[in-house]
């Protein structure tokens, strides 16, 4: 199994939609010691019962805004399993109202939410989770096409998501010297909790599987085969980078 041995985090899972309880769930069958973790008591009830009954799974509550749950996060962690090899970063949020009509119209605090919660939050845990995380460790975070081209209905997450892929090379440099690693992955549009707030996800989706190379939208199983390999040792070499798993959508022009 490509992750017997290691141990790693995951924040944060909803439901069995999330694309990091499929990260997750695949790390964990090949091998891996995976604690999850959900935003709050509601979310945990859900995540309860995704581990219930699997060997090397653990259940955490952290709320990326509030910093004594940070430090309890990684107290919790260090204490209970030592080290870890991974940290998957699988969050985001927007004001709904921000994410459609003009962006102009974005407010402040509209503003400030999305770049907390979708990009400074992988900041702020790599540095909380820094100490435990061992050399050659990987960090992910997941992304997404807005980042770099303009999306309907997509507004301050685009923002967001351009703001996530910098901080991504950047923590690439800090924690290289360590043998760290800190790459992104864009996945397509796809249908999950946090999704659902994009007005016309399901026709994005249909456009994309139309559109794209392998005419079909791509999956969180494909997503997490691809978080799964930046996990492995088989991604030594891979650092700062933004790995589209889209089908092949982002290359395709008119």
């Amino acid at each position: 199994m490509l992750l017997a041995g290691k141990k790693g985090v995951v924040l944060s899972v909803t439901n069995d939609n999330s694309i990091g309880w499929w990260c997750a769930d695949h790390a964990n069958k090949q091998g891996a010691t995976v604690i999850v973790g959900a935003q709050n008591e509601r979310t945990m009830e859900k995540v309860s019962g995704l581990i219930a009954g699997r060997e090397r799974m653990d259940g955490v509550i952290c709320d990326f805004l509030m910093e004594d749950q940070i430090s309890a996060l990684v107290d919790g962690i260090a204490k209970k399993h030592g080290k870890i090899d991974f940290f998957v970063h699988s969050a985001a949020f927007a004001n709904r109202e921000d994410l459609s009509g003009r962006f102009i119209d974005t407010s402040r605090e509209g503003w400030n939410i999305a770049l907390d919660i979708s990009a400074y939050s992988l900041v702020r845990l790599s540095k909380a989770l820094e100490p435990i995380l061992n050399d050659g460790g990987s960090v992910m975070t997941m992304s997404y096409l807005g980042s770099s081209r303009v999306v309907g209905s997509y507004n301050i997450m685009g923002v967001a998501k351009a703001a996530l892929e910098a901080s991504v090379r950047y923590l690439a440099v800090d924690l290289g010297v360590r043998g760290i690693r800190v790459n992104a992955i864009s996945p397509g549009p796809i249908r999950t909790v946090a999704a659902k707030g994009v007005p016309g996800l399901m026709d994005m989706i249909g456009y994309v599987a139309g559109k794209a190379p392998l005419k079909r939208a791509a999956t969180q199983e494909d997503v997490a085969g691809t978080a799964v390999y930046l996990m492995s040792d088989l991604s030594s070499g891979v650092t700062g980078e933004v790995i589209y798993v889209d089908s092949g959508y982002n290359i395709v022009g008119m």
